[in-house]
């Protein structure tokens, strides 16, 4: 079925890959705020404060999730011979982020069978698998700018960029903080936003400079005219963007509670601008500098059925998604099992 005139096996891998793009931001962002909530649990006080930020991320955690098996499972059935390519270079962290994942998983299921005053074990397990499965990303994502370059530079690169997506992660689940908690761990939240903020820019900086400067493709299509001026709205809304964040946390809390969604909105856009600047520059390569999309798709006549399945199955995860949100909506209550 052609679509513009062009044939399904032009437009088919093109819509794959921005269902697979979607499917991988929604998890960073998801997931990335409940991952930040587990690394920030050895900043509570007391039991009492993890029990609360616990039960802000208590509806939705396991849920979250459900994007990265859907972005994983979009890459294995559209995209076949970029699946092997990619996990295969990143088997180590793979397996590490399922193992960070699966203890916080058993952390939390355990922590709900321990009396008061007993849960600290399984507190400090969940803060430890949120903890890996945050920087095994990170180091996925650095491994993959670089194109899974196998020197000491790239490790070091790799492992920078580890650190400032768990960094990342820990600033928009503290932000996810302020607006789900009340009282003196709202407070602490907006001050770990803050502190946060400016090692996640920091972060955000070292992985912008660095991707053009190692790939010459990358460099030539941000740096040449016309897409210089086109893309500048990119990089100057995100810093407009840090800056009015890193003003607005050091207000907080507002009296009467009020705009405390703000600093959680303002993270998302952080993350949304980011994950365009990154797409663009990789786009139309599904294996940077190796395997385009249109190399590496399956059958056009496979992705018609699969699109076929994910007309109906992509509204009914984005429906029951929005649906606990909204029940679960406002400030976080008393943790109950």
């Amino acid at each position: 079925m052609e679509l513009l005139g062009l044939p399904p096996a032009t437009w088919l891998p093109v819509v794959f890959a921005g269902l697979m793009g979607v499917a991988i931001l929604l998890y960073v962002i998801l997931d990335g705020y409940d991952l930040g909530v587990g690394m920030l649990l050895g900043g509570a006080q007391d039991e009492g404060e993890r029990d609360t930020m616990i039960a802000s991320i208590g509806p939705f955690w396991d849920a979250n999730e459900t994007w990265l098996v859907l972005a994983t499972g979009l890459l294995l059935v559209a995209f076949p011979m970029a699946h092997g390519v990619i996990l295969g270079e990143l088997y180590l962290p793979v397996m590490l982020m399922l193992v960070g994942l699966i203890l916080r998983g058993v952390a939390f299921k355990f922590r709900t069978k321990m009396t008061p005053g007993s849960k600290l074990l399984w507190d400090r397990a969940f803060l430890g698998g949120s903890m890996l499965a945050a920087l095994a990303q990170g180091w996925m994502l650095g491994s993959y700018v670089l194109g899974f370059q196998d020197s000491w530079a790239a490790h070091l690169f790799a492992a920078i960029t580890a650190l400032g997506l768990a960094v990342a992660y820990a600033f928009i689940g503290a932000c996810w903080l302020v607006m789900k908690a009340e009282g003196d761990l709202q407070r602490r939240a907006a001050h770990w936003a803050r502190a946060m903020l400016a090692f996640a820019a920091l972060g955000l900086v070292a992985v912008s400079v660095a991707t053009p400067l190692v790939s010459p493709p990358i460099f030539e299509k941000w740096f040449s005219l016309p897409n210089f001026m086109l893309l500048a709205p990119i990089p100057l809304v995100t810093a407009v963007t840090l800056v009015a964040l890193w003003v607005a946390l050091g207000r907080y809390p507002r009296p009467g509670d009020r705009w405390n969604w703000v600093p959680f909105a303002g993270a998302v856009a952080v993350f949304a601008l980011a994950f365009q600047g990154l797409a663009f520059s990789f786009y139309p390569y599904v294996v940077p500098g190796s395997l385009t999309i249109w190399d590496a798709a399956a059958a056009p006549e496979s992705l018609g059925v699969i699109l076929a399945g994910s007309v109906f199955v992509l509204p009914m995860i984005v429906a029951y998604t929005a649906f606990s949100y909204w029940v679960f909506r406002g400030k976080a209550g008393e943790l109950r099992y």
